[in-house]
């Protein structure tokens, strides 16, 4: 928790007006977290707050880079991360969070700790497929196989159909039959 007090921001008595903070953090940060997303990082974040009688707005700004395994070669690379996220934390009765963007907290709150919007706008930052730079200029994606190397590994087709053709329109199943009966009586 040490680490992570370095991110909290006392919001008891402040005037109404913006200030700013400037945070960095490394490899603790993300340790201390006790998440399974980033083990290795380092970065630098900027946070302006804007306050009012009825909301605090949080604007962040983070870069840096974190340390990634690649999906296709297991080969860890850093990861550059540009993020600008903003919050809005409003005055009220209780805790709650209302949308992604906009958060309730209690009126009588002494202070507040950004740790986790850091991490969430962070990881959030982060790309769905995690390749190596030395890959990602590679024309190969899995969408473009030829489909002469496609394999097909299951289908639900009878493989003789010539063969039981005939005995395919003998045996209809007899709700269908009761239908076509009805069908037939309108005409």
């Amino acid at each position: 928790m040490k680490e992570l007090s370095k991110y909290n921001i006392d919001i008891y008595g402040l005037e109404d007006k913006q200030y700013d903070y400037d945070m960095e953090s490394g490899d603790a940060f993300f340790e201390e977290l006790e998440q399974d997303l980033i083990e290795h990082g380092h970065f630098k974040t900027h946070v302006v707050l804007t306050k009012s009688a009825t909301m605090i707005q949080l604007h962040f700004h983070t870069e840096g880079s974190v340390e990634l395994l690649c999906d296709r070669t297991l080969e860890p690379f850093e990861e550059p991360i540009d993020s600008d996220e903003r919050i809005i934390l409003k005055f009220g009765d209780r805790n709650e969070e209302l949308t992604d963007e906009i958060e309730i907290i209690n009126r009588n709150t002494n202070r507040i700790n950004v740790a986790k919007y850091i991490f969430e706008f962070i990881a959030l930052s982060l790309p769905v497929k995690k390749l190596h730079p030395s890959l990602r200029d590679e024309e190969f994606d899995d969408d473009d196989l030829d489909d002469d190397e496609v394999i097909l590994v299951y289908s639900s087709e009878e493989e003789d159909e010539s063969e039981e053709g005939d005995e395919s329109e003998e045996k209809i199943d007899p709700r269908w039959e009761a239908l076509k009966k009805l069908k037939g009586n309108q005409d």
